[in-house]
């Protein structure tokens, strides 16, 4: 079989096949957003957003034609308060999940079983940490150059990739501090790089919409096209909850594959379903 034959050998195959060989070859990258938080009960956004209007006694129509949305209200919150000390108190006191909630999350016992090497979240709370807490694996949180440093070598690396409850200075909150990140060379920017490059990556929990993580995704993207070996890039996949023409064109130019729920399952049951055949094929394995 030539180079050629065996690459499109490689595209035609179903994703869950490549995501279980590529776990198995610990090249395999998990990217958790906030749909799967929700899914046990986190709060949405938009519960931030009603706390930091009330919290500064704003009026509700005064967010209209906001972009950013929380982001904006959160650098006025520190422009006023000259800090993000009480709103981040405030998160990680209401943002907390019971941990019997995740105990009985199939969707987080199937993330901490299915043995990704390494998982970023741009999540603040503590629930992947929990789920590995109660299934007793252990792993190492990394939200900082520090911890890079001095995580332990053979264990999940639970990347926190804008920020943690227990580094407010590790935070990625406030319009300023997304705009920081755009130019994508803080320590974690630069641990994502070197880690994307050779990994298979999939994303779940993320409206693909999102601007930060187009801008991640574009970025991968353009290392790939820059390098001069954009045909030997590993496949990447994202999960979305619904379905869009317009997205899966644009994702797919950039090396995305997107896949979605059966019709007639919700996006959490379709998720479920889409890790638990990735689990299948890595027990057919062992």
């Amino acid at each position: 079989m030539d180079e050629q034959t065996t690459r499109l050998a490689y595209r035609e195959r179903p994703p869950q096949d490549i995501l279980a060989a590529a776990i198995l070859q610990r090249r395999a990258i998990l990217f958790v957003g906030a749909g799967v938080s929700m899914a046990v009960g986190l709060p949405s956004w938009q519960s931030l957003i009603d706390h930091l209007l009330d919290d500064l006694g704003l009026e509700r129509d005064v967010i209209e034609g906001m972009h950013g949305g929380y982001q904006t209200l959160a650098e006025y919150y520190r422009l006023k308060r000259g800090g993000i000390g009480p709103l981040r108190s405030w998160l990680d006191r209401n943002w907390r999940v019971d941990p019997d909630k995740i105990a009985a999350s199939k969707l987080h016992k199937l993330i901490v079983e299915l043995d990704f090497p390494i998982i970023y979240t741009t999540n603040y709370d503590r629930n992947l940490e929990t789920a590995f807490d109660v299934l007793e694996k252990p792993y190492a949180k990394i939200s900082n150059a520090k911890e890079i440093a001095s995580a332990t070598v053979g264990v999940t690396h639970i990347i926190k990739f804008h920020g943690d409850f227990d580094d407010d200075a590790s935070l990625v909150l406030t319009e300023t501090d997304f705009l920081n990140r755009l130019a994508f060379n803080s320590p974690l920017d630069v641990r994502f790089r070197a880690d994307a490059l050779g990994s298979t990556l999939l994303f779940i929990g993320y409206s693909m919409s999102d601007p930060n993580i187009r801008l991640l995704l574009h970025r991968i993207w353009q290392t790939w096209e820059q390098s001069g070996h954009r045909q030997d890039r590993p496949r990447s996949f994202a999960f979305v909850s619904q379905p869009n023409p317009v997205q899966e064109a644009v994702l797919a130019n950039w090396g995305i594959t997107t896949v979605g729920a059966p019709e007639g399952m919700t996006a959490d049951e379709g998720l479920t379903r889409f890790l638990r055949d990735i689990r299948k094929r890595l027990d057919a394995k062992a």
